[in-house]
């Protein structure tokens, strides 16, 4: 049997896993993201590649291609990091270096547009023809799927819509720019928000004060969201704030593209409606000629912390003629 190897490499981890062409994943991996180091990042991911390789010979699986999702912008070419706000590459021959390393072909997606493609071919989107998918993580990604195809630009960095500025001087983000989505609606701007009302002293926070044992820099998504799921009215607000945020910039981002779905995913989705309701009552608000056209629905990513991989997988097949 033939599989495709996926990998997606974020600010904190770099996972991956043999994915068959129905999307079903096998011998998954993970490492830590020694995300201050571009020469360590390539030789994790080129040890998790070879850990992969090895265990799909041993089950005799023949690996067709291999695709790994960046966070950081990769050229049209598909052969070079150019930037990522939250890693340490910077015109980074990434594609060069790993197929050294490797031995075997790679093709590089970034990482939003690949968890997109995820669930536009397996996903929530699979019955979709065009579509947006932001994903919420330590930043904010994006991907867009227009008549079936990824897109991607001239340059081959279209999509970053978490670098969309909402705020004009508002909180410095990755990307050295101030006011950015990213900063104001990624799982950072949520802890960031979280310990300010506790290191303030708010009374609202008795519950965030007392997961974080009154040590605010302890305070993580996973609590906050902890918190909100226990009807904790600060933290739901927090998620309220987040969600307003995030719809009124997917409100701006359909006024330009006009698609059929928008699909939310990434780690801090995993709150699920705490964070939805809030983002489509805000997107309801602000949609452009609101009232005289079809409003296009807002759910949650289906595959969750795999469509990078899946996604990846899938376009290294194509590219590489194996799909």
């Amino acid at each position: 049997m033939t599989v495709n190897l996926g990998v997606d490499v974020g600010g904190t981890g770099i996972k991956g896993a043999a994915v068959s062409v129905d999307g079903a994943l096998a011998h998954r991996s993970e490492r830590a993201t020694p995300a201050s180091d571009m020469d360590a990042i390539a030789g994790a991911i080129s040890d998790l590649v070879r850990e992969l390789a090895d265990r799909c010979d041993r089950d005799g699986e023949t690996v067709g291609a291999v695709g790994v999702a960046c966070a950081g912008f990769i050229d049209a070419s598909g052969s070079t990091v150019l930037f990522a706000p939250n890693l340490a590459w910077r015109d980074a021959p990434l594609k060069a270096r790993l197929e050294a390393s490797v031995g075997r072909p790679i093709f590089l997606e970034n990482d939003a547009n690949a968890a997109a493609w995820g669930e536009f071919r397996y996903g929530g989107a699979r019955e979709a023809e065009d579509m947006l998918m932001l994903t919420l993580g330590t930043g904010v990604g994006g991907g867009i799927v227009t008549d079936g195809e990824l897109l991607r630009g001239s340059e081959g960095i279209a999509a970053e819509i978490g670098h969309l500025r909402v705020m004009p001087d508002g909180h410095r983000c990755g990307c050295g720019n101030r006011g950015c989505l990213e900063a104001y609606a990624s799982g950072t701007a949520l802890v960031r928000e979280a310990r300010e009302l506790v290191r303030g002293g708010s009374p609202h926070a008795g519950m965030l004060r007392d997961l974080c044992g009154g040590d605010p820099d302890r305070l993580t998504g996973e609590l906050v969201t902890e918190a909100a799921r226990a009807g904790d009215a600060a933290a739901t607000e927090l998620f309220a704030d987040l969600g307003q945020w995030l719809g009124e910039g997917i409100a701006s981002l359909v006024a330009v593209l006009d698609p059929e779905l928008i699909v939310v995913g990434g780690g801090v989705s995993e709150a699920g409606d705490l964070l939805l309701e809030p983002t489509r009552a805000a997107f309801a608000r602000q949609l452009t000629g609101r009232g005289h056209r079809r409003q296009a629905d807002i759910v949650g990513a289906l595959l969750g912390n795999d469509a990078g991989m899946i996604g990846a997988a899938d376009l290294a097949a194509r590219r590489a003629g194996v799909a």
